[in-house]
């Protein structure tokens, strides 16, 4: 430890947490912590970053690190919207077969956005409590552990997804044009999974601009890539479908080295980085326990577009491309919240670290405060806009209507989102992830298959059965996770106290009270 660190607040620091055990020292100047990789830290260096996340005054923060979040998940759902423009220009099948894709599609993006966001808080944890060999060891254990998910993901996604597809109800070339689509995906699912993997490191640093330039890069190529591969020309022959797909996967691996290079730069990668990436036991059981449940929780996402898409099935094909649509735009409208919900995740977790209970609690309250603030002008704007909005993508009538219905039922639970959002990364940040799974259950399968049920084809309200079903199994779940994240910061800032009365007066606390669960 540094003499007269301010990681701790004022005296001596009698514990300080490394993710794995408390190790005692005399005072703040004595005394060595061991680290995962088992070398012993000295003084500590701090990693290279423009901001400093425990010290800078949380609201400059939420805004520095959230607006090229919001800025880059903008041009990646345009990114999105490119796709589903040019699949509707191939027919009204290869549209429907894109949102017949998306929940398995969207396995790949959950296991590398969990993945990322375990190793964010467990390399923002170490950084917050000065520990940068357990820093990187978690970037380098991260990277293994990332490739090894991505090769198993390849694997069983080529092998399952035409049963699944099957189940879905697709077939004919409906089933061709979504298989053509998602074959190309799973065999680029390594360089989602490392795009992801690079991002925790930059994030947990405090860096979220080096991932909005790359979406908004992508964006950019696949405006250009889309329609060249799509219909063919200079050498390249015309691949309809799964064109779209080969330009994500192209765009996805060349953001791999220009990442790359932005990770090495805040020295989490290194030279000696090759040698820390062999698979080991406790940084694997560390990542897997963060890690898993939020992917899992965000697979719950997946699963929970099945039973949408399953029973918006029941209304025909026009439904199920109505909600593709809907969604489309509904991520757009949500983007502020996306971006709150990052800062958070890189906020809370260095804070935690650092023992600071207060700028925790100050980060979670500002950031649902502007969130609201946000999506009640986001609600208005959709109302008064449904219709036109979708019929941006499509002029089909009976798309255009079913997808402003859903539009106006959504604009009522944005709210909901953003208070989902940021106490689920509040909580995967104070490293306890598993709540968000429990959550996520809940509001993707266990309540959404009976309420469906009642209210789409029990009650007959049809199709807006469905949308309103959404809406209150939504807000149910906002309400309990609001509820357990101030349970949770009660039980931290009561800890805190007994331990600061059992050092006499003095801060006994420069990292988790419990060590997290």
């Amino acid at each position: 430890m540094n003499r007269g660190s301010d990681r701790c607040d004022p005296g001596p620091c009698l514990f300080r947490y490394t993710g794995f055990r408390r190790h005692k020292t005399k005072n703040a100047g004595a005394g060595t912590a061991m680290s995962p990789n088992g070398s012993r830290n000295g003084t500590i260096s701090r990693m290279k970053s423009s901001v400093d996340l425990i010290r800078d005054p949380i609201p400059q923060l939420l805004v520095r690190l959230a607006v090229p979040v919001g800025t880059g998940f903008f041009f990646n759902t345009m990114f999105n919207v490119v796709d589903t423009f040019y699949g509707g220009l191939i027919s009204t099948k290869a549209l429907a077969a894109l949102s017949l894709s998306f929940p398995l599609f969207f396995i790949v993006l959950a296991l590398g956005a969990g993945t990322s966001m375990g190793a964010t808080a467990l390399i923002g944890h170490a950084l917050g409590s000065d520990n940068r060999d357990d820093a990187e060891l978690y970037a380098a254990q991260a990277v293994s552990f990332g490739v090894l998910h991505a090769l198993l993901l390849t694997a069983v996604g080529l092998a399952t997804a035409p049963a699944v597809f099957r189940l879905m109800g697709a077939s004919g070339d409906y089933l061709d044009l979504a298989l053509v689509y998602m074959d190309v995906l799973f065999a680029g699912s390594i360089f989602f999974m490392g795009n992801y993997i690079l991002n925790s490191m930059l994030n947990a640093a405090g860096d979220t601009k080096s991932f909005r330039n790359f979406l908004v890069t992508g964006f950019f190529l696949n405006l250009a890539l889309d329609p060249w591969f799509m219909y063919g020309g200079f050498g390249i022959p015309a691949m309809g479908i799964g064109g779209i797909a080969l330009a994500t996967v192209m765009i996805q691996a060349a953001g791999n080295l220009y990442l790359l290079g932005r990770v090495r730069r805040t020295g989490l990668l290194s030279g000696r980085s090759w040698r820390l990436m062999a698979p080991r036991r406790e940084p694997f059981r560390r990542l897997f326990g963060q890690g898993f449940p939020a992917s899992l929780n965000m697979l719950t996402v997946s699963l929970g577009i099945f039973v949408i898409t399953w029973f918006a099935g029941r209304f025909g094909k026009e439904a199920v491309a109505a909600y593709g649509i809907g969604t489309r735009i509904e991520q757009i409208v949500l983007l502020p919240a996306m971006g709150l919900n990052v800062a958070v995740l890189s906020l809370v977790a260095q804070n935690f670290g650092a023992g600071k209970l207060a700028r925790v609690r100050e980060a979670l309250s500002r950031a649902l405060r502007a969130g609201l603030l946000m999506m009640a002008a986001g609600t208005v704007l959709v109302m008064a806009t449904a219709a036109p909005l979708v019929g941006l993508f499509t002029d089909d009538p009976a798309v255009v209507a079913r997808g402003a219905g859903f539009l106006r039922v959504e604009a009522l639970v944005l709210g909901a989102y953003v208070i989902l959002y940021v106490n689920n990364s509040a909580l995967q940040a104070l490293q306890r992830p598993a709540f968000a799974l429990w959550i996520g259950l809940f509001r993707q399968i266990l309540a959404p298959v009976p309420v469906f049920w009642l209210l789409a084809l029990r009650l007959g309200w049809g199709l807006p059965g469905i949308w309103w079903g959404v809406a209150l199994v939504t807000w149910s779940a906002a309400a309990v996770s609001m509820l357990y994240t101030r349970r949770v910061m009660r039980e931290l800032e009561a800890e805190a106290d007994l331990l600061l009365a059992a050092n006499g007066g003095a801060p006994a606390v420069s990292g988790p009270p419990t060590g997290g669960k």
